[in-house]
Parts: structure tokens; sequence; C-alpha cells
């Protein structure tokens, strides 16, 4: 077999690595902490919910330990192998990838990555409305021939045997994986680390890339203060979410400095393993989502090597050139929002800036319908 090669790929967890699970459940030993006045409900309204001023709060790890115990990891196991799977080893590294064609042959091939701490599993449930538009209310016309790969180091691609696995190196390894697939130009979307290596893609691969549509637009303020200049009273509410939200994301400052330290505990706690995913992932309406990207995660033992993905992008080198490849932003109500005079500075063809009212971080889960009628309207140009 080649390097080259592409193999299918079916999740069959031994019986042995669920017992341990099970057992270590059941002796969990939770943390202590103070009462809280109140405890919010999880949804993601604010940088900081009440009752999580000092975290992730008992009530709601203690929930889902409970509920994980009873976790029916096979009619996930059986869930997820329904979609067709499939790994291949690019620069070193293992890659696992769900491939699904469109019936419409003519369809554009469209790239998805995932953000931290979800996994492949963040759009599943788009694929059905991507590849078969007409079967879900669409234009036949919108198709999508659809690939969502693993990031290298997070579930099932396994851990990174190598150091520099950053956004660029993910999106070198992505456009081989679509010649691969036998796609020459293709689109690319990604949200969260997605939205950080879509983008790269587009940067490095622009030839080949129709365009780039993510969630959110990392364009920050660079410390100039003449950048702040007659801020309007919505853009300085939107700068004022972002500075809670980054004063509160110990998981951004934990991965970029020490990914490994903390990685021993969490590979340790299946428990620990949750309140760490858990921070970001609490608000994603159906639980079950978050016990499968929790089991995925402690299965596969990648809380390391994902954690990793933050370090090596913190130190890789920065390209100063502004971006010049078709880009689109969907926006979401309760998830940071850009600045649009920040992101202007960073990216000259922005074609499609789109703000919702509804929807979180994890659109393709809480908002799924406006997420792909905007990917269907952004792609619709290149067709």
């Amino acid at each position: 077999m080649t390097r080259e090669a592409i193999t299918p790929f079916v999740i069959d967890v031994p019986q042995a690595d669920l017992d341990d699970l099970a057992a270590r459940l059941a002796g969990t030993r939770f943390a202590e902490e103070l009462p809280p006045e109140e405890v919010s409900d999880g949804v993601p309204r604010g940088p900081v919910q009440p009752g999580w001023e000092y975290g992730v709060p008992g009530s709601f790890v203690r929930d889902l330990v409970a509920r994980w115990r009873d976790f029916d990891w096979r009619a996930q196991e059986a869930r997820l192998n329904a979609f067709p799977q499939f790994t291949t080893e690019i620069d070193g590294q293992l890659i696992h990838f769900v491939h699904v064609r469109s019936p419409h042959e003519d369809a554009t091939p469209l790239i998805l990555t995932h953000g931290w701490p979800n996994t492949f599993v963040e759009y599943l449930d788009l694929v059905g409305p991507l590849t078969d538009p007409a079967a879900h209310g669409g234009d036949p016309a919108d198709a999508f021939h659809v690939v969502i790969p693993s990031l290298p180091g997070f579930g099932f691609s396994g851990h990174t045997r190598a150091k520099g696995w950053d956004a660029a190196r993910t999106a070198d390894a992505w456009a081989e994986l679509m010649t691969r697939l036998g796609y020459e130009r293709f689109g690319a979307h990604g949200n969260d680390a997605g939205a950080i290596v879509s983008p790269e893609l587009g940067r490095r691969h622009a030839g080949r890339v129709l365009g780039v549509h993510v969630n959110q637009i990392f364009s920050f303020p660079s410390g100039d203060p003449a950048e702040l200049t007659g801020l309007t009273p919505e853009e300085q509410g939107y700068l004022a979410f972002l500075g809670g939200f980054v004063e509160h994301a110990i998981h951004d400052r934990a991965q970029q400095a020490q990914p490994q330290t903390l990685a021993h505990a969490l590979a340790d706690s299946p428990a620990g393993q949750l309140a760490w995913i858990g921070q970001l992932l609490a608000g994603v309406p159906d639980q079950d989502v978050i016990l499968t990207n929790a089991t995925i995660y402690w299965l596969t033992n990648t809380a390391a090597s994902s954690a990793r993905f933050y370090y090596e992008n913190h130190h890789a080198e920065r390209v100063a050139e502004p971006t010049t490849f078709p880009l689109g932003l969907a926006s979401f109500a309760y998830d940071f929002r850009p600045l649009r005079r920040f992101a202007d500075r960073d990216h000259k063809n922005i074609v499609s800036w789109n703000e919702y009212d509804r929807g979180s971080h994890w659109s393709a889960h809480d908002a799924p319908d406006l997420l792909v009628d905007d990917l269907r309207g952004f792609f619709r140009r290149f067709r």
C-alpha cells in the first residue's frame, strides 16, 4: 500500500475501552466549589454566564457525567459509520475524513474544517442538505461534494507524529487531500479552528480555491490607538464582548503556552476531559453531541495532540500581507462579532458579510438552516 492510498475506515471501539471508561466514570471524584448564587442554562449569551465565573460549574459536570454513564456509544458508533469514512497518510500524518459525493455530478467540491473542542461530528447533520439540496427543499444547482476531515491530532486522525502541525501545514495537507480525491478546484469553509485553517488554504492555494467561507474573521486591534477612533456604539459592544471572551478563555492561553501539562490530567480523567471541552460546547442544544465528542477525544486519547494545535499556531510565523481570495462571513448572534474595519484591513476581497440574530459559536448545531443557506448563497457566485 502506498502512502497516497485512501483506505475505507470504520469506527470499531474495543469493548475493553468502553468498560474502562465506564469504570472511570463510576469512580469520579468531583471538585469542591463555592455554592453558585445563580447558574445559567449554559446557552452562551455573553462571554461569562451566571454561575460560570470560576469556570465550568460542578452541576454541569455532574449532570453530564451521569448522562455519560448511560450513554449508548454503540448507537452513536452506528450513526457515525453510516457516513463513508476513510483515512490516508499525508506529510507523515494519518488523516481521517468523511467523503460524501452529491448525486449531482457537477456539484461544487467543498471541504469543511471543524473547530476545537469539536470533531468531524460538527458537520454531519449538514451533509444531507449540502449534498442533496433538492431532497431538503433546495435548488439542485446548490449541491456540494462534501469532504469533512478530522484535524491532525484530533479524534480519529490520531496523535500528531511531529512538531509543526499548525494551520498552514494543515492547509497544505487539505490541498493534497482534495487532489487525491480528484478535486482540482474547490471551496472551503471553517468554524473556530477551521476559520483559521480555511483562510490559510485560500492564501496558500489561491489558484485552486474558489472562495473561503467562515463563521469568524480573526482580525483584532493592532494596538494602535488610532484604530479605535470613531468606533460606533455597536462596534464598542462587539469589542467589549471580545475582550470578555478573551479574558475568560483559559483554554486558549493554556493550550498556547503548555498544551502537554494539562493533557496528563485529561488523559487520565474522563470527567476532566468533559469539563475541559464543556467550557465551549456547553451551549450545544443536544447533549448527546457533547458526549459524542467527549467520547471520541477520550477513546483516541487526543487531548494533548489537539491542544498542540494552539501552541503551533501561536508560535507560527505571521504573514503580514492581506488576503485577496474571495472571502465570506456568516456571523451568529451569540458568537463574538468581528469589526468590519479590522477585517477589511486584513482581507481585501470580502464579498459577503452576513450577521444573524440567532445561532452561536456552534451554528452547525443550533442554526444549521442559516449556515446552509449562507454557504449556498456564497458559493452560488462561483458557478
